[in-house]
């Protein structure tokens, strides 16, 4: 079976919807402090003062935050570090 030209082009744009709709979820650990994580949402993730504040704080409270949203392929990275910093990330 071939694929016309349009059902290329729309399963094309559903593969960079979905490729374009993760994020980087940051867990709670016992291990950094608050100004460890806000500083280096800051510096990873280019997050404002306040935005990174307010990260931390739901993270701690509730366990889990969305800290960044983007491509597979913008978010690598950032997570990455994330982890080399010793922050819990992932992708999802």
């Amino acid at each position: 079976m071939t694929l016309s030209h349009t059902e290329l082009e729309e399963e094309v744009d559903i593969k960079e919807l979905l490729e374009n709709d993760r994020q980087i979820i940051l867990f709670n650990d016992d291990v950094n402090t608050f100004d460890f994580v806000i500083d280096t949402l800051m510096k990873v993730c280019d997050h404002s003062a306040l935005q990174a504040e307010q990260c931390s704080y739901i993270v701690h409270y509730n366990g889990k935050c969305e800290v960044k949203k983007g491509s597979y392929t913008e978010l690598k990275p950032m997570c990455s570090t994330l982890l080399e910093k010793g922050l819990t990330a992932e992708i999802q």
